[in-house]
C-alpha cells in the first residue's frame, strides 16, 4: 500500500484492545473531528459533506484507477486517522467514498456480474502494529454500500505478501516498482469464486506501483482485475469529471 507520512503510534498504544478502548472513549469523551479538528466527534458535518460530495474520476496516468479526491486537507487527515490512529468509525464514511469510486471505475459494467473487492494488502507487521487492516475494513464497508444499492458485491483478502519489502517512502516510481515486483501472490483458494469480477481497492494511489503489483498477482492466478478504485489520489492526478476513457481495458493493460 502507498506510504503515509504519519508516524506510527508507540507499541504500547497499539493492538486490538487499544483500538477497542479508543472506540469506547470516543463515544464517552468525543474527540475533535479527525478531518478538521474544529468540532467534537470523529467526523463533523462539514467533513462528512466533503466526503459525500467527492466526485470520482480516472487518474490521468492510470486511467483504469478511479479516485474520488486529492490526497490533501481533511481527506488526507481522515485517511490517516482511520489507518494509523484507530479511528475505526471512519471506515463507514470512507467506504461510501470508495464505493462511488468502484461504481465510477466500472461504469455501465457495474451490474453485469458479482463483484469481488480485493484490497491491496498491508505488510503483516503493519497490520499487527495498527491492530487492524484499514484497507480490508474500508473494502468491507464499500461492499455493504454497493449491496444496499442493489449490486452483488463482497470483499475478500485474496492477496498476501510473499516476501518483505522496503519502506516505499521517498522512493521514486521506478524504485517502487522494482521494490514491489513479485512481492504479492493470491491466497490458495479451496474453491475458485465463480463468475466474480475482481476490483482492486486501496485507500490511496500515488505512483500506482502497489496496484500494478496487485494486478499482476491476480492476473497470474487467472483472476485479472477489471478495474481499480481508491478513496484518494496523491498529487490530484485525476482527469476532470467526464473525460472519456476505455472501460473495456483491463488493469494490466495500463501497467
Amino acid at each position: 500500500m502507498p506510504p503515509t507520512s504519519a508516524p506510527p503510534r508507540p507499541p504500547s498504544a497499539q493492538g486490538p484492545f487499544a483500538h477497542a478502548l479508543a472506540g469506547l472513549l470516543d463515544v464517552l469523551v468525543p474527540s475533535p473531528c479527525a478531518g478538521c479538528g474544529t468540532e467534537r466527534g470523529q467526523l463533523c458535518p462539514d467533513c462528512r459533506r466533503l466526503l459525500a460530495t467527492a466526485l470520482p474520476a480516472p487518474c490521468a496516468a492510470l486511467p483504469w484507477v478511479h479516485a474520488c479526491a486529492p490526497y490533501d486537507g481533511p481527506v488526507r487527515r481522515l485517511l490517516l486517522a482511520h489507518k494509523e490512529r484507530g479511528a475505526l468509525r471512519l471506515a463507514g464514511p470512507l467506504g461510501e467514498v470508495l464505493a462511488r469510486a468502484v461504481r465510477s471505475a466500472l461504469g455501465p459494467r457495474a451490474g453485469q456480474a458479482p463483484l469481488l473487492l480485493v484490497p491491496v494488502p498491508s505488510a503483516r507487521a503493519a497490520v499487527r502494529a495498527r491492530g487492524h487492516d484499514p484497507t480490508l475494513r474500508m473494502a468491507g464497508a464499500a461492499a455493504r454500500v454497493l449491496r444496499r444499492e442493489g449490486l452483488d458485491a463482497r470483499a475478500a483478502p485474496l492477496l498476501l505478501h510473499t516476501r518483505p519489502v522496503a519502506d516505499q517512502a521517498g522512493l521514486p516510481a521506478a524504485e517502487r516498482r522494482r521494490n514491489l515486483h513479485g512481492a504479492l501472490t493470491v491466497r490458495p483458494l479451496a474453491h475458485r469464486p465463480p463468475a466474480l469480477r475482481p476490483v482492486l481497492v486501496d485507500d490511496l494511489v500515488t505512483t500506482g506501483a502497489s496496484l500494478a503489483e496487485a494486478a499482476r498477482a491476480l492476473s497470474a492466478a487467472g483472476l485479472p482485475p477489471c478495474a481499480a478504485a481508491t478513496v484518494a489520489a496523491a498529487g490530484a492526478d485525476r482527469h476532470p469529471r467526464g473525460v472519456p476513457h476505455t472501460p473495456e481495458h483491463r488493469a494490466g493493460d495500463h501497467l
